[in-house]
């Protein structure tokens, strides 16, 4: 665990200047929430540029936020004739002129809302750890209870498994059983992690930059966790920050489409897989693994459709 970010200890640059963050929010259908989302990171008290980039939305959500927001200086909006994907519409909003000399990039789904000083403790965060190229907050539900996937391990062909079989419950016990979410309690302090939600992550700009941004080959699902394993091959780690809250109203944009999100998901999985370790394991293995995501994709799919 690394030391406690002071969340009003906000150095910024060596002339004392506060650190300028720039919000990134990909929106597909998000309704109302998106406003919400909107408001949410305008009352952190910082210096915020938020970037929207709509990827064709039919529901009316980027007109309301543009008849809401649109004449403030601090908030752009970039619409998208078709859906072009989240990695290759959150790429487009980080390479906004507006982003170009901000010290922070923060990548945010629509459907999340930041809660009173969540956006300024991840900051901290950041600033109290130079090793540390991400930070993530406690994801919750609107019952304030955490979400899964705020914590987490990269997926490798035996975590995954675990976890799709229920038997990483047994990991508190037999850590050979641990799967891809932790069996122990959230940690009460900044933590050091191998991944956090990609629901919120704030970024160094600059690390975010170095690694080319989000991999625009997925379109959706995984291309977070593909951008923390990068960055972590890298050699900067990521921080989970628990004392910064964000509730997350899951799938939201989602609804619409969930046979298209079920197919990316698996899509997405087997790029990570191929893409990170395949090659670490004999060709019918590594054949076995893409099986294996499809049968999941099979066996999941009703659920994911009577969940419309």
């Amino acid at each position: 665990m690394v030391a406690a970010a002071d969340p009003l200890g906000l150095s910024g640059d060596t002339n004392g200047a506060p650190p300028v963050v720039a919000a990134v929010v990909v929106n597909f259908n998000a309704g109302d929430a998106l406003a919400r989302c909107v408001e949410s990171v305008l009352a952190q008290g910082l210096a915020v540029r938020l970037v929207i980039v709509d990827n064709a939305s039919t529901d009316g959500s980027a007109d309301r936020v543009g008849e809401l927001y649109g004449r403030r200086g601090d908030v752009f909006m970039q619409r998208n004739r078709e859906n072009i994907g989240f990695a290759r519409a959150a790429n487009q909003a980080a390479a906004d002129p507006v982003c170009g000399d901000a010290d922070y990039l923060l990548i945010l789904n629509p459907d999340c809302e930041f809660l009173p000083g969540a956006l300024r403790t991840l900051v901290a965060a950041l600033e109290n750890c130079p090793e540390a190229g991400l930070a993530g907050p406690l994801v919750v539900d609107r019952h304030g209870q955490a979400m899964r996937g705020t914590l987490r391990r990269f997926p490798d062909p035996w975590r995954s498994l675990m976890q799709f079989s229920g038997l990483w419950r047994l990991g508190r016990r037999w850590p050979v059983f641990q799967g891809v979410e932790p069996v122990a309690e959230l940690p009460p302090g900044v933590t050091e992690t191998e991944a956090v939600s990609g629901a919120c992550m704030l970024l160094r700009r600059a690390a975010f930059e170095r690694l080319g941004g989000l991999d625009p080959d997925y379109g959706l699902h995984c291309e977070d966790l593909d951008l923390m394993y990068r960055l972590r091959e890298a050699g900067q780690v990521s921080l989970f920050v628990p004392a910064a809250r964000v509730y997350h109203l899951q799938g939201l944009s989602s609804r619409s489409r969930p046979l298209w999100v079920h197919w990316q998901k698996h899509r997405g999985m087997q790029r990570f897989f191929c893409k990170f370790q395949a090659e670490r394991y004999a060709r019918p293995l590594r054949w076995a693994v893409v099986a294996a995501i499809w049968a999941r994709f099979a066996l999941t799919l009703p659920l994911a459709l009577l969940r419309r």
